[in-house]
């Protein structure tokens, strides 16, 4: 492990992708103006958020029931116009 600073200890890990999935990232992080470290620990910050979020669902359900089919359409509406909204707001072209 190496320190960087007083705050972060940073540890190097070596990891086997397929060839296409690491071109995709190195493309990625390019896009993005982050190095490939710094982009894989967003993507795996991104996924263990996503871990956490589905636990408080499933416990959520377990107390309450599960959501309807009418619940998650309303949701799925909601992110969908939250999106282009947000992508309007930026100048991208919503499709």
């Amino acid at each position: 492990m190496n320190k960087y600073d007083d705050e972060i200890t940073v540890e190097r890990l070596t990891v086997s992708l397929e060839s296409e999935l690491a071109v995709a990232i190195r493309e990625a992080a390019v896009a993005d103006d982050l190095n490939v470290s710094a982009w894989l620990a967003d993507a795996a910050r991104r996924q263990l958020a996503s871990r956490g979020l589905h636990d408080v669902v499933t416990e959520w359900e377990a107390e309450h029931g599960a959501f309807s089919d009418d619940e998650l359409a309303i949701e799925t509406l909601r992110r969908s116009t939250a999106r282009r909204r947000a992508r309007q707001s930026i100048g991208c072209v919503v499709r």
